[in-house]
């Protein structure tokens, strides 16, 4: 596992908490975790992503890991919301195992 990854994890390897803007720096590792766990190739709806980013996290602020996602360049979005994708590109952590 990335070190980076390890403050922020819990045993399951769910996101516990999110970087402070001190700690901003540790935010893209974390986004590059959570885009992972999207399949390429595959389109989510928001419901889609919200269940699949619940399960990754715990604190329960799904809608900002969402937003810094698209923000951030890891996951698109057709403009009227309703269909996601991981962007293809080495952002995502390939082929690592967490």
């Amino acid at each position: 596992m990335d070190d980076a990854l390890k403050p922020y994890l819990d045993a399951e390897s769910r996101i516990t908490r999110w970087p402070t803007r001190k700690m901003k720096q540790d935010r893209a590792p974390l986004l590059a975790y959570l885009a992972a766990k999207f399949a390429l190739g595959t389109f989510y709806n928001e419901k889609q992503v919200n269940e699949l980013l619940k399960q990754w996290h715990t604190f329960e602020d799904w809608a900002l890991l969402r937003r810094e996602l698209i923000e951030q360049g890891y996951l698109q979005r057709n403009a009227n919301g309703q269909a996601y994708w991981r962007t293809p590109g080495e952002k995502a952590y390939q082929d690592k195992e967490f």
